[in-house]
């Protein structure tokens, strides 16, 4: 399986993401510092194109000393991305969503070689890359 370039590893937003088409195959590349993730732009629970959605923190319900519940707080640690059609959240850096292990994104490798961004999609012609859907 070759690896295609997506693009330079500085042309993403941090974080961030790109949404292309490799091979037919559409792929969401995110970007979380200076790590790289990617995926398959489909949500498992109806197909729904998952990379393109909303890139929040993970919402958390912050507890007071008395155990009660004092609103709610962001993670200062894990991004999610949101599906637009039903609102599914998957950690970025998992793929996993937040409560169900079970249910998780589709990875595809990626690796970043000389300031470079690759991903490696079976069946895929060696260097080509098709049309960018988003940023």
């Amino acid at each position: 399986m070759p690896d295609v370039r997506v693009c330079a590893a500085a042309a993403f937003e941090n974080p961030g993401r790109k949404v292309v088409e490799v091979e037919g195959l559409e792929v969401g590349v995110f970007r979380l510092g200076d790590d790289f993730f990617a995926y398959e732009n489909r949500c498992p629970h109806l197909e729904g194109p998952v990379c393109q959605g909303k890139i929040l923190p993970l919402a958390l319900e912050a507890v007071a000393a008395d155990r009660t519940s004092s609103g709610r707080i962001f993670s200062k640690t894990q991004m999610n991305v949101i599906c637009p059609w039903h609102g599914f959240e998957f950690d970025i850096r998992t793929g996993q969503h937040p409560t169900n292990p079970r249910i998780r994104l589709r990875r595809i490798p990626v690796r970043v070689i000389d300031g470079e961004v690759y991903v490696t999609v079976r069946g895929a012609a060696q260097g080509t890359r098709h049309a960018e859907t988003s940023s």
